[in-house]
C-alpha cells in the first residue's frame, strides 16, 4: 500500500483529524471515494483475529478485576500462568483505541511467557473502553493526563503488593501505550522494566529519574515517532539507565498489531516480541 495513505492513517488516528475528513483525504489518495471505502477496512484493526482462548501456557482466558486508582475505580484484564503464584507482573498498556481484544491476546501471551499480565483500561473513568474505535480515540483524548499517569502508577503498586505478585513489576505499552509505559519508567522507583514499543519519549530532563530497565522498539518508517529517538538515547546515556534500543526497518507504526492488516510485520512482531520476553526474563524473574 502507498505510504503516503499509511502516513495519512496514522496522522488521523493520532492528530484529532475526524472520520470525514480522513475518508475525504484518502480518496484523493485512492483515485475516487469507492477505492477508499475498500481501503480504509484494511488500515483498521479487525479484532475479530485476535485470539479468542487462553494462550498455551496461561491458566485462563483471563479475568476481569479492578483495583483503586488515582481517579476511583479502574477496571482491567488479568491473566496469569498455569501453576501456582506468585509471579512476577507486567502491565500491559494499550494503545489509543482502549482495552480491546487484541490488548487482551497480549496480556495472555505474557502469561503463556510465566507473568501475571494486567492489562489496565484506561478508559475507565468514563465507563469503560466503548466498542467503537473512533469513540475511544476521542475519549481517550479527553483524558486528564495528571489523573491518568496516576492510575497506571496505582496499577504498578497494586500489582507489586499484591500477595499474588512477587514484588517484581514490569510495563509493556504501544503507541499511546507506549509513551505511558515511558512515562511509568520516570515516575514509578520500584518499576524494575519498561518495556516501549513505538512509544513518545519523555522529556530529556526527565530522564535521569528512572530506575527501571528499559527497552524500546521503533519502526523504521515512523518519522513522526522516531523524531524523539536521538534526545531520548542521549538522555539515557548520560544519566546512566539501562536500555536497550531497536529500530525495525521498513516497518510500520503499529507493526506489532496482529489485528492490522495493513501495517503488521510478522517478523518484526515476533522478533520483538521474543526481545520483550527475554528482557521481562532478565529483570523480573528470580535472580533478576
Amino acid at each position: 500500500m502507498d505510504q503516503k495513505i499509511i502516513a495519512l492513517y496514522d496522522e488521523f488516528t493520532h492528530g484529532g483529524m475526524d472520520r470525514r475528513e480522513f475518508m475525504s483525504r484518502l480518496a484523493l489518495l485512492a483515485g475516487g471515494a469507492t477505492a477508499a471505502a475498500t481501503i480504509a477496512p484494511l488500515l483498521e484493526n479487525d479484532y475479530a483475529t485476535a485470539a479468542p482462548l487462553a494462550a498455551e501456557g496461561a491458566a485462563a482466558a483471563g479475568d476481569r478485576i479492578t483495583y483503586p486508582g488515582a481517579s476511583g475505580e479502574m477496571r482491567a484484564y488479568s491473566a496469569k500462568p498455569e501453576g501456582q503464584g506468585p509471579f512476577p507482573a507486567v502491565i500491559v498498556i494499550h494503545e489509543n483505541r482502549g482495552l480491546n481484544p487484541h490488548i487482551e491476546d497480549v496480556a495472555r501471551r505474557a502469561a503463556a511467557a510465566g507473568f501475571w499480565a494486567i492489562a489496565v483500561d484506561a478508559l475507565s473513568p468514563v465507563g469503560g473502553t466503548p466498542p467503537d474505535a473512533d469513540a475511544a480515540r476521542e475519549a481517550i483524548g479527553k483524558l486528564d493526563a495528571a489523573a491518568t499517569k496516576g492510575d497506571f502508577v496505582a496499577a504498578v503498586e497494586f500489582a507489586r503488593k499484591n500477595e499474588q505478585s512477587t514484588g517484581k513489576v514490569g510495563c509493556v505499552g504501544f503507541c499511546w501505550g507506549g509513551a505511558m509505559a515511558n512515562t511509568l519508567a520516570v515516575n514509578c522507583p520500584d518499576l524494575a522494566a519498561a518495556v516501549a514499543f513505538y512509544g513518545r519519549q519523555p522529556a530529556a530532563a526527565d530522564v535521569p529519574k528512572i530506575k527501571a530497565a528499559v527497552q524500546l522498539h521503533y519502526a523504521g518508517l515512523d518519522e513522526r515517532i522516531n523524531a524523539g529517538i536521538a534526545d531520548y538515547e542521549s538522555a539515557l546515556k548520560a544519566a546512566g539507565v539501562r536500555y536497550e534500543l531497536h529500530m525495525y526497518d521498513g516497518v510500520n507504526h503499529a507493526f506489532h498489531n496482529d489485528t492490522s492488516k495493513e501495517r503488521y510485520n510478522e517478523e518484526a512482531a515476533k522478533l520483538a516480541w521474543k526481545r520483550t520476553i527475554e528482557f521481562f526474563d532478565k529483570y523480573l524473574k528470580p535472580g533478576a
